[in-house]
């Protein structure tokens, strides 16, 4: 059993034709069946059923077709480690995080990043930290950056950040005058929350029974339109504190602790433990790690 005949079988799985797969290699139809013939004798096993012009897999090829992807996969990486020896980093990296992370966090980030390696791409993935993760156990993100705690034995963990969530009230609110309020205290007033996500999940839970009695007038997707609804007297909400920063010094929002609400939002870049890390994505590890000396150093 050999790379070429492995990659030959994989073609096939993927494509369920033994057709396009010679398409894909560039080989004829017969040199890719006489590939497979071989890998099933020496195997002693059937790799695939033929049923009219599409092909699926057997017990024996799905197992195969399993440790063919790593071994395809591992290959590529050991070219590409041994290419990216000596050279500057290049290509893309695929980062997975929520729209609020993407707006505070990553912009300091990639600007120094883009200074340092101008040559690499990044591309974005927006979604709710669930998915994210879910994306990054596939393999199909190098790296994320989602609310804590995450704990999955497959994944590094690298808290980069943490932010206490405060009350946001518009100016004109009953409550802006305030320093610090009660959770109880909030009941008589609509609020805005987030749709989902895990920080409105953990908010929930420290409402506890409390929650029950919540006016929840709306229910939003994004951090900036939770804010814009807030200045202008639609609701009150419960955000990261330093989401509101610049609001609350330009006097559209107000900011307002929460005495018995101690409840701190941790953010961690994450990524799988058995995924190669190319020159580019080390070189992404290296930039956060001199941001984050930065922050401390300030």
């Amino acid at each position: 059993m050999n790379l070429d005949q492995i990659r030959n079988f994989y073609e096939v799985a993927v494509h369920k034709s033994f057709t396009q797969a010679a398409e894909k290699l560039y080989r004829t139809q017969p040199a890719i069946s006489t590939q497979v013939r071989i890998l099933e004798e020496e195997l002693g096993e059937k790799l695939f059923d033929r049923i009219g012009k599409k092909v699926c897999l057997t017990q024996a090829g799905e197992i195969l077709f399993t440790y063919a992807e790593r071994l395809l996969r591992l290959h590529d990486e050991a070219k590409l480690a041994i290419t990216e020896l000596n050279a500057s980093p290049k290509g893309k990296i695929l980062i997975g995080a929520n729209e609020a992370t993407c707006i505070y966090v990553l912009p300091q980030i990639f600007a120094l990043f883009k200074r340092e390696y101008p040559d690499v791409q990044i591309s974005i993935y927006r979604n709710f930290s669930k998915k994210v993760v879910d994306k990054i156990l596939d393999n199909q993100l190098d790296f994320g950056i989602v609310t804590l705690p995450v704990a999955d034995r497959d994944l590094y963990v690298w808290p980069i950040a943490e932010d206490e969530l405060w009350l946001i009230t518009s100016p004109s609110h009953p409550l802006a005058s305030r320093e610090a309020i009660n959770l109880n205290e909030l009941v008589p007033y609509p609020m805005i929350f987030h749709k989902a996500g895990t920080t409105r999940e953990r908010l929930m839970k420290h409402f506890g029974k409390l929650g029950d009695k919540l006016n929840i007038s709306m229910e939003l997707a994004s951090i900036e339109t939770i804010k814009k609804f807030v200045s202008i007297g639609m609701g009150i909400s419960i955000v990261p504190k330093s989401y509101v920063l610049n609001e609350s010094e330009q006097g559209t929002l107000r900011l307002i602790r929460i005495k018995n609400l101690k409840m701190i939002r941790k953010l961690g870049l994450i990524y799988r433990k058995n995924r190669y890390l190319s020159r580019a994505c080390k070189a992404f590890l290296e930039v956060v790690e001199e941001s984050l000396r930065e922050e401390k150093a300030v």
